[in-house]
């Protein structure tokens, strides 16, 4: 027997995968993509933690899955998400920006750390990682530029769409890993 229950599709059957917790997402930054994001990830299986300093940008209503948090040390809460949180940056301020993804990979525990930006962006937020001590191999870890490559349409919706897209390819990457993991120490 495995771990996939059969699910009845026209004449076939398919493997259904289980149904996972949700994905724990912070979510740095309320300008245009953030406010797309939001919109997207109020319908997926997530809890949000949508944080900016600036109060005014958040909407009067959210999704329910999503809980807004305006504060002046954003930095905080970074080391008050859970293990296994998926960190997204894209914030109006590069210096923010660096400072949050210094703070992110100190931690070892997150499930996906991905940052809005260029290439070039990347190149130099790596250098100055590596000035402050982070591991070389450890940048594989940071996601920058995000979302699902292919798509270079830069309109906020189609950003929030992109980088939806990758979340739930990392959560099933994620799941699967879990499941593959959960059937070798069964055979143990």
């Amino acid at each position: 027997m495995n771990d996939f229950s059969s699910v009845q599709i026209g004449r076939r059957s398919a493997p259904q995968m289980p149904h996972p917790a949700p994905m724990h997402i912070v979510l740095f930054g309320a300008g245009h993509v953030g406010h797309a994001l939001v919109r997207l990830l109020g319908s997926l299986p997530c809890l949000v933690r949508w944080v900016d300093e600036r109060d005014e940008l958040f909407p009067d209503e959210t999704p329910a899955n999503v809980q807004i948090e305006a504060t002046d040390t954003p930095d905080a809460v970074v080391d008050a998400a859970p293990p296994g949180a998926y960190f997204l940056v894209m914030t109006h301020n590069h210096a923010l920006d660096f400072s949050l993804a210094a703070r992110i990979m100190r931690r070892r525990d997150f499930t996906y750390f991905g940052m809005i930006g260029s290439q070039t962006k990347r190149v130099k937020f790596e250098r100055r990682l590596l000035e402050r001590g982070v591991e070389a191999d450890r940048l594989a870890e940071m996601t920058c530029p995000i979302g699902v490559h292919g798509i270079v349409d830069k309109a906020p919706p189609a950003i929030a769409v992109a980088v939806c897209a990758e979340l739930l390819q990392i959560r099933t990457r994620h799941v699967v890993a879990q499941i593959a993991t959960q059937k070798i120490c069964a055979m143990v």
